[in-house]
């Protein structure tokens, strides 16, 4: 059981109830019923948590309209949203270790990697206070006599869908711009991780946000995800997770028009040309790919190398590889377990599949027994080499520690196996050749573009989306802000 003390929680026996956070108050769901969370680690249960269903979801948006629509939130000064934001920055850092934890438990991963998480989270709120103040719109040039200007307004009711791989970093960077721009919100966190969402709720209800600005409807995503997606009143929705729960929820927002931002899945490439600095482009692949265990959307999960120099290439990722260390994120190992064993079988089935149809193993494809977490999911990083470009794990998202490596001859090639994927989030490029590097950055049908690097810090202020079914829309940094306002023109006579 989580040992973490909750204002929302509840002992029902010897189990811990975490309930959700509605209108400013802590709530059991409407049918009494609840779910559990279990550590990855090792099968431990975590908590029973509140399951919500469409009547949590109606009183959710009812607590969120009635907020909105009010005075004290439609008086409140775009400054002092900001001071709110940094408020909630600082009782993020303040809770960093105890947050840290929570996620590291919730998900699995390394504590340093969850330590990484909890500061992006406060960065978000950092960010965004900046600029609650700073929304600006425009004066159009129209003809004499007439004065012809827009404004941003917030779109309204704004529902934030979060997937498991970074709960708190995701609910972070959407709520943090939805809220600097003068929305309310309403979170569904993923059902697997719901911990940090609870826990920062209750370090924003600490803070002066009026009640009802900020929910939390904890629950399945079939049940509370749909229920929020099909409201009338969500104003809009954002969503990240799957390609296909993507389009489901596309088509079920469409009945009311209601806009989304999706950010999907991803199979982005690493490009290695013969003329790179090969150590430091090796240590930043493998990173690429291990990260959360390769459950990560942007995981650099194809490994594009210069024909001259890919066995030695390969050889020096495969070193790396295999100097890691795999175990509970709470040991702080490099690579912490795969989320659920469900998810666990599909990656395995894909590496059986691809090994079946002629691919070789370069390291790795096999599962990691802990000592004492041995219902932990532990896969073992893995390098696939010889596999064609259109075989299914060259196309399909693994979301798990594993890469696939193609050589190429020159650039024109290079960029024909960049962009043969349905998917289109990120890229790295990999040599001293700039003129090159700009080349195919300007060709690759890529939200992201990295030269000589990836992931740039976690890029707080970089527009973060994909091409094709990556998705569309852009989170992160002041593109962010499109999403939760909407434009008025106003054109004044005189």
């Amino acid at each position: 059981m989580v040992d973490v003390d909750y204002k929302g929680s509840i002992m029902i026996g010897k189990e811990k109830h975490l309930r959700m956070y509605i209108g400013g108050e802590w709530v059991e769901s409407q049918s009494k019923t609840v779910f559990a969370t279990y550590n990855p680690a090792n099968g431990q249960l975590l908590a029973k948590i509140a399951r919500g269903s469409e009547e949590d979801v109606k009183l959710a948006v009812e607590a969120a309209d009635s907020a909105f629509e009010s005075s004290e939130w439609q008086s409140f000064h775009p400054a002092n949203r900001g001071k709110l934001l940094y408020d909630i920055a600082l009782k993020i850092r303040d809770k960093k270790e105890e947050l840290s934890q929570l996620e590291t438990a919730d998900t699995g991963k390394p504590i340093t990697q969850a330590r990484a998480d909890v500061e992006a989270a406060a960065k978000y709120f950092d960010y965004y206070a900046g600029v609650a103040d700073k929304v600006f719109g425009e004066t159009i040039p129209i003809e004499p006599g007439i004065l012809d200007y827009t404004v941003r307004e917030p779109i309204g009711i704004t529902a934030h869908i979060v997937p498991w791989n970074y709960p708190i970093q995701i609910m972070a960077r959407s709520t943090a711009a939805a809220i600097a721009t003068g929305n309310a919100v309403i979170v569904k966190p993923a059902e697997d991780t719901p911990l940090t969402a609870l826990k920062l709720a209750e370090l924003i209800d600490e803070t002066d946000l009026p009640n009802g600005i900020l929910n939390i409807v904890t629950g399945y995503g079939q049940e509370a995800g749909v229920a929020l997606v099909k409201h009338r009143k969500v104003s809009h929705v954002t969503f990240t997770g799957s390609v296909i729960t993507g389009i489901a929820v596309m088509s079920e927002a469409a009945k009311n028009v209601t806009p989304v931002t999706l950010e999907l899945g991803g199979k982005s490439p690493n490009i290695i040309f013969a003329d790179c600095d090969m150590e430091e482009a090796s240590e930043w692949v493998v990173k690429s790919i291990i990260q959360n265990a390769g459950q990560t959307c942007s995981a650099g999960s194809r490994l594009l190398i210069e024909e001259n120099i890919k066995d030695e290439f390969l050889e020096l990722i495969k070193v790396r590889m295999e100097k890691l260390t795999v175990g509970p994120g709470i040991e702080d190992s490099d690579i912490g377990p795969i989320i659920s064993e469900k998810q666990f079988n599909r990656i395995a089935e894909l590496v059986s599949a691809a090994r079946e149809e002629g691919a070789r193993i370069v390291t790795g494809g096999e599962r990691v027994i802990i000592e004492g977490s041995k219902e932990g999911c532990f896969y073992r990083p893995t390098i696939l080499d010889q596999v064609g470009p259109n075989q299914c794990i060259a196309q399909e998202e693994v979301f798990g520690p594993v890469v696939t490596a193609f050589s190429f001859y020159d650039e024109s090639e290079a960029l024909e196996l960049a962009n043969n994927s349905e998917y289109g989030l990120v890229a790295g490029i990999w040599t001293k050749d700039i003129g090159k590097a700009h080349r195919l950055a300007g060709k690759i049908k890529a939200g992201q573009i990295f030269i000589n690097n990836y992931g740039a810090g976690g890029g707080i202020q970089m527009p973060f989306g994909g091409y094709k079914k990556s998705g569309f829309g852009r989170e992160k940094g002041l593109e962010a802000l499109r999403n939760y306002t909407q434009l008025k023109n106003v054109a004044v006579k005189f």
